[in-house]
């Protein structure tokens, strides 16, 4: 299933075709710790130059629970989503725009 869904992206010159598809490789680039992906698929205005990932965080689950643009027509999209993880959830609204025809995340706001 991995390598079906978001591996693919992971290991090729594929992108996501839509900001839905391109938030979730991300969350499975942050479950398997690939680190390359996830910067290469960060917005170059927002970009860390590395990223942190917590030894202890287990992720279990990611629910998306909605989008607003980020099709194949669109330049700029929103997905609101929430990650569970061992002991918790994020729920985020993140937006994605496209860099060179490629969707990439720009940032996140936390919510309730």
């Amino acid at each position: 299933m991995y390598a079906d869904c978001c591996g693919r992206f992971h290991a090729g010159p594929a992108g996501a075709p839509t900001a839905e598809a391109l938030m979730r490789s991300r969350y499975s680039a942050f479950v398997v710790r690939d680190e390359a992906y996830l910067l290469r698929t960060w917005h170059p205005r927002t970009r860390p130059a590395h990223v942190d990932f917590d030894p202890g965080m287990r992720w279990t689950g990611l629910e998306i629970l909605g989008t607003s643009e980020g099709s194949a027509f669109h330049t700029t999209g929103t997905v609101t989503f929430r990650a569970s993880f061992h002991d918790g959830t994020l729920h985020e609204r993140s937006r994605f725009e496209r860099v060179d025809g490629a969707w990439v995340y720009v940032d996140g706001e936390f919510l309730d």
